[in-house]
């Protein structure tokens, strides 16, 4: 497989806004979801996964990946219908089953209705990817409110907690569970506190689960991602940050959604890490380099 990226992609994107929580089909110029030319080598045949976030951005590259190495796939997301309803599309055109199923993942309740649909329709899981999140900028600390943390707090941590307690008692051995926490655990942007400081409080809950779950033999590890161009993006920036939007990687560019996806392939597949737990894959272009 030869990773082309296309020149539009090695620049900063052209200013533009959305509202939350932002939409594929929207975006310019829309992000890289996959390498056409990947050779599958059925990693994950016979598995099924559970992707939150999955409409979109790293979530939808990553079902994408996953589809193409063999899994069926439970895709979970907020509201943005026809990105997902696309990416249901592509997954079938994989020859792959998918179920798309829409909701709060800060409602507990609904996190064990997805757990339910995805044993009725598969009977089994065993790759749970905790990728769902949103972020809303701030001037000050002063400007947040209430509402805003909660929100913030709602999808990015608790859903995690609600949705993987319904999922672990149907885990067997050589399971997989894999979170996305951020760049932004590690070097906070003043104008993201809120949203930053979820991620740092994914990354422990990575690292508390891993120790929970390794008697069970059951996986947990973390991808870090830098500047990636998906919908949160303009959803969540104002129009002119976008110029400068991934310039302080060494790359000097934002990365693409297909560029993340292969470290939760590599999380997910036990073939190539079933000695890996409790460890944060950082995908980063180099902005900031972590032990």
């Amino acid at each position: 497989m030869t990773t082309t990226i296309p020149e539009t992609h090695k620049k900063s994107p052209p200013p533009q806004e959305q509202t939350l929580p932002g939409s594929r089909e929207a975006m310019q110029p829309k992000p890289l979801d996959e390498f056409t030319d990947y050779q599958a080598s059925g990693k994950l045949l016979g598995k099924v996964a559970i992707v939150t976030g999955g409409d979109s951005g790293i979530g939808r590259a990553t079902a994408i990946l996953f589809a193409k190495e063999g899994a069926d796939v439970c895709l979970v997301y907020l509201n943005e219908h026809e990105d997902a309803e696309n990416t249901v599309k592509r997954i079938r055109e994989l020859k792959r089953k998918v179920i798309n199923i829409s909701g709060d993942l800060a409602d507990e309740t609904f996190c064990a209705d997805v757990v339910s649909k995805t044993i009725s329709e598969f009977k089994h899981i065993d790759i749970l990817v905790n990728n769902a999140g949103r972020q809303d900028e701030i001037k000050g600390v002063e400007d947040l409110t209430r509402e805003q943390v909660e929100k913030t707090f709602g999808t990015n941590i608790f859903g995690f907690f609600f949705l993987t307690r319904a999922v672990v008692p149907h885990l067997k051995s050589g399971a997989a569970i894999i979170n996305t926490t951020s760049i932004q655990a590690y070097e906070p942007s003043p104008s993201l506190m809120d949203y930053a400081c979820t991620k740092a409080a994914i990354l422990n809950f990575t690292r508390s689960l891993a120790k929970q779950l390794a008697e069970k033999k059951i996986r947990v590890n973390a991808v870090a991602p830098g500047p990636i161009w998906t919908p949160l993006i303009p959803a969540s920036f104002e129009a002119e940050e976008m110029k400068s939007f991934g310039q302080k990687t060494l790359f000097k560019r934002p990365g693409q959604p297909a560029e993340v996806a292969p470290a939760y392939l590599f999380f997910a597949a036990d073939c190539d890490s079933s000695f890996v737990t409790g460890q944060v894959l950082h995908v980063n272009g180099g902005q900031g380099m972590f032990s």
